[in-house]
């Protein structure tokens, strides 16, 4: 059974990943995991360790917390109001 938080978690890793240039490969390298986990962990299909996501908070230049926050997308992408 999937959960709220772990597709929220992969969600916040995608969109993160991809707005910094980094492959999954490149992810997955620094952690110790395959691209195709990171590629699961990406879709909520897979759970990592707190380990494996202060490791990817690092990389990414970004507070473990964010990527556990499920409205990060939100207030990052957010525009300011005129």
């Amino acid at each position: 059974m999937v959960g709220e938080l772990q597709r929220s978690v992969g969600k916040n890793i995608r969109r993160i990943r991809l707005s910094r240039g980094i492959s999954q490969e490149a992810l997955g390298a620094v952690v110790g995991l395959h691209r195709t986990y990171i590629g699961s962990v990406e879709r909520g299909e897979r759970n990592i360790t707190l380990q494996t996501l202060e490791g990817m908070a690092e990389l990414l230049g970004v507070a473990p917390m964010e990527l556990l926050d499920d409205d990060t997308s939100a207030r990052t992408d957010a525009t300011p109001s005129a």
